[in-house]
């Protein structure tokens, strides 16, 4: 009976785990982003971090708060040198894992967990909202020109996708006479009238500025 008490904090802090990660997973960021080959990679780094602090939290392991820490930073790091991952499913690893270490931790009560969950949940949700930025752009061009002015480059591409507002030349060929540039532009509000067909690299067309 006494084994059971001491494990019933855990169960409780594992299902608000379990609940939280559900919740951001499948009613936030698969909606909005339709990733599903992140899902599991989600779920699992979350619940693995939660059994890693919560075992180190009961098996009395001397620093085990800062093995937690440590292993959380692992993650982080191993995860986010792959090229594939975009910024936005960054913030959404980040949060997966800060999720299962508040909920392992033993000693933090289960109002301030829950409290700590929700601001976490509550801040992906409106920071990641399609409609906040919702004109803004970010795609690397191929231009067959090359612009020895930035006021020429400026007036390029917005003649071609829109208002820039902010771009980085990532490759100038005088042999081939162009350049690929990553740019930042917000679309206009009248998508409807003609633009000028631009030769977009292989990358795809990424939401987002900054």
């Amino acid at each position: 009976m006494q084994n059971i008490q001491s494990l019933l904090p855990l169960v409780v802090h594992l299902a608000l785990d379990l609940a939280s990660v559900t919740l951001l997973t499948f009613g936030v960021f698969y909606p909005r982003h339709r990733r599903r080959e992140l899902i599991p990679a989600y779920l699992a780094l979350n619940v693995a971090l939660f059994a890693v602090v919560a075992a180190l939290a009961r098996g009395g392991t001397g620093g085990g708060l800062a093995v937690g820490f440590g292993l959380f930073g692992v993650l982080s790091i191993i995860r986010l040198r792959s090229d594939t991952v975009q910024h936005q499913e960054v913030a959404y690893y980040f949060t997966t894992l800060v999720l299962g270490l508040i909920c392992g931790l033993p000693g933090l009560a289960l109002g301030t967990a829950a409290a700590l969950c929700g601001v976490l949940l509550l801040v992906i949700y409106a920071s990641d909202h399609p409609r906040l930025y919702a004109r803004d752009r970010r795609t690397i061009v191929t231009l067959d020109v090359v612009h020895r002015e930035p006021a020429g480059l400026r007036a390029d591409l917005a003649a071609r996708l829109g208002e820039p507002l902010g771009w980085t030349v990532q490759e100038i060929d005088y042999v081939r006479d162009l350049m690929v540039v990553e740019v930042r532009y917000r679309r206009p509000e009248d998508v409807s009238r003609p633009t000028r067909p631009v030769r977009a690299s292989s990358r795809s067309l990424v939401k987002g500025g900054a």
